[in-house]
């Protein structure tokens, strides 16, 4: 009988051996904020309110920057793209899965409400339809993963198949979210660790391949086993309800974001667009980032929230005479996002499309895709005469530089293997959206490049889904408890205001805490003895 923790991982990830000396980004320069002019946060000086200011405004930035405006902090919320505040947030359509219990408690206290209801989902190869999603919590509860493999319908994989996943449980014990632990597993592939514990070619490639694709935005192969088994346990595995997922009714940025933005604007919280950071001025004697830089325009700051995308603070550090000069931030020039494309489109009749949300793979290239019936999801769509959907891709490089053309005969081609109605349907109308290095790209051995919600300056903290935590969330429900985090870094920093109330992921089934137990006390005395 295999041991939860007897097996012993043997490969190893070695750092590449770079220099972190990059002279084609130019000579570097401190700006002296004598010769800049003076942007005083908040229009009107106040010397009683301590000045934060907020870079990025998705979940993490306006998260963090809601906390700080209620403790009566001077709050700034710079965001330099040009999508608007949580603009993209609406990169795909993201699901709101039902553990994240944070983002639903924002949302009662913003008084709206944007969630469709539960939904049923399913999961299609060229083959067509493969697996049916039910409503978890309308079945019979029973202990992890026995709920979720009982009441989940497979169409085409046989049961010795789906048994073949359950020796997996061993890895998803043994990865309690620590440092050591994705130490440990972040160095392999998922393609490496299914294989590592005999999972099926078939529940593989037709089951966990697909849900990779479309959790993580790439294939398994491009996949760290450490974020593969933190995402599988958070949304899948940890409470047989835990899949259950609603949708946004519209985009994020009208039915969520809007209405947060304008609560934070009636508090005195400063939103303003257009505003690109470029550096920041730092404090010699301290040590202490003392303003954000906007080409010539500064924002004066006690404290700083950095909370933006990789590729964004990737350019930022390239072009930071102060970023540049720290270690923690040049690793970061390691990491990677993912490029995603979004078709939305238009047809000419009404076709009959199962469920709301669905997700393929199997097709050609190594992108994963899902697409959405947006007559089921969207409120202006649900009485339209004719089919609204939308298509999105994921890790989709080959496809960014195709026509428009090119692309709509692509989706209708999948499309019409997955549902053969689409076959007689015809397009309309259509919306391309393109957005490289737009997601969070988990990439084996990108834990060593990772960033924290600390950092080496006392006063800049860090929040984001990239982000280093122990709250074992994921996602967008990630991004807004790391931006919480970041504003009790903030209180405790400037030792003024409450520490915000994050609600913990719900604890380990009694079994699963048990045999995590064990594992644990199996390891200890193992390394006694080694």
């Amino acid at each position: 009988m295999m041991s939860l923790a007897g097996w012993r991982l043997t490969l190893t990830f070695s750092p590449p051996k770079h220099s972190f000396f990059f002279p084609r980004y130019g000579n570097r320069i401190r700006c002296s904020s004598d010769t800049l002019p003076n942007h005083v946060n908040g229009g009107e000086p106040d010397n009683k309110k301590k000045k934060v200011v907020v870079v990025g405004s998705g979940w993490a930035g306006l998260g963090a920057a809601h906390h700080l405006c209620n403790q009566g902090f001077d709050v700034t919320v710079l965001e330099g793209g040009d999508n608007g505040f949580g603009g993209l947030d609406d990169v795909g359509i993201r699901g709101y899965w039902y553990p994240y219990q944070n983002i639903f408690s924002l949302i009662d206290e913003l008084g709206i409400k944007p969630f469709t209801n539960w939904t049923k989902s399913a999961q299609y190869s060229q083959e067509g339809l493969e697996v049916e999603f039910p409503i978890f919590q309308e079945q019979p509860q029973l202990p992890t993963p026995l709920g979720t493999l009982l009441f989940t319908q497979f169409v085409r994989l046989p049961l010795a198949d789906r048994l073949t996943s359950l020796p997996l449980m061993a890895a998803v014990i043994d990865f309690d979210n620590t440092d050591t632990a994705w130490r440990k597993y972040d160095s392999i592939t998922a393609k490496e660790l299914f294989k590592q514990f005999g999972c099926s070619e078939r529940f593989y490639k037709n089951v966990i391949g697909p849900l990779l694709q479309v959790g993580l935005f790439a294939p398994p192969e491009q996949c760290s086993a450490a974020a593969t088994l933190g995402m599988l346990y958070y949304i899948v595995l940890a409470h047989q309800k835990n899949f259950d997922l609603l949708w946004c009714r519209g985009t994020v940025q009208e039915k969520i974001f809007e209405p947060w933005v304008e609560s934070m604007r009636a508090k005195g919280c400063q939103l303003v667009e257009g505003r690109r950071v470029t550096d920041f001025l730092i404090n010699e004697e301290t040590d202490r980032i003392s303003g954000v830089l906007c080409g010539s325009e500064k924002f004066d700051a006690d404290a700083v929230v950095l909370a933006v995308g990789i590729s964004t603070l990737q350019d930022l550090i390239k072009n930071s005479a102060v970023l540049c000069m720290r270690e923690e931030f040049l690793k970061v020039l390691y990491l990677d996002s993912i490029d995603v494309l979004s078709v939305k489109l238009f047809l000419d009749k009404k076709v009959n499309i199962p469920y709301a949300s669905n997700a393929c793979s199997g097709f050609d290239g190594s992108f994963g895709w899902t697409f959405f019936n947006l007559n089921a999801i969207h409120d202006e769509h649900k009485d339209s005469p004719v089919t609204v959907l939308q298509a999105d891709f994921y890790y989709a490089n080959e496809l960014l530089p195709q026509k428009d053309d090119y692309l709509v005969d692509k989706v209708m081609s999948y499309l019409s293997k997955c549902i053969k109605d689409f076959e007689n349907a015809g397009v309309t109308d259509m919306e391309i959206k393109r957005f490289p290095k737009s997601l969070t790209h988990f990439f084996p051995g990108s834990y060593n490049y990772t960033l924290r919600g600390s950092t080496s300056f006392p006063n800049l903290f860090m929040a984001g889904d990239w982000i280093v935590n122990r709250h074992g969330s994921w996602s967008q429900e990630k991004s807004f408890v790391t931006g919480l985090e970041a504003a009790n870094l903030t209180v405790d920093y400037l030792e003024e205001g409450s520490f915000a109330k994050i609600i913990p992921v719900e604890e380990d089934e009694p079994h699963i805490e048990a045999l995590r137990s064990l594992n644990r006390r199996f390891n200890e005395i193992r390394a006694e003895l080694s």
